[in-house]
């Protein structure tokens, strides 16, 4: 028996500023994910630390992702099927916290991104959907 979806698919792309981590999004990041996961070993942190190119192309990504992961822009490897639980590895190589990663893709600094969260986040009124404009 076939499963019944409760919305279209198409749906997960209207809510503004946000990327939700379906299938094909999964897909698209196969060898993405597969080489954030190769960094949890030190010899490997250590080789890509030491020429960042050569070890990303040991890796089928596209080039739009290996410039991404090179750009450190987390917002596009995320675009590019990225999902913040593998990318957070990239971070982490850099010895960045999870403060600075995030705050990284809102254009704020560690401490205006944490002042924010403590106020409260960011307010949906506004950003509930692209398609109506609100």
């Amino acid at each position: 028996m076939p499963r019944q979806r409760l919305y279209p698919l198409e749906d997960l792309e209207d809510i503004p500023g946000t990327k939700v981590f379906t299938a094909r999004r999964s897909r698209q990041g196969y060898y993405l994910h597969k080489f954030c996961m190769s960094l949890m070993q030190v010899e490997n942190r250590e080789e890509f630390k030491a020429d960042e190119r050569a070890y990303l192309d040991r890796f089928a990504m596209t080039e739009d992702q290996k410039q991404a992961v090179l750009a450190r822009d987390f917002n596009k490897l995320i675009e590019l099927g990225g999902n913040m639980y593998f990318l957070v590895k990239i971070a982490s190589t850099d010895g960045w916290s999870a403060q600075k990663a995030v705050g990284s893709m809102t254009g704020m600094s560690p401490e205006e991104y944490a002042t924010m969260m403590l106020d409260g986040g960011r307010s949906p009124e506004g950003v509930r959907s692209i398609r109506k404009g609100n």
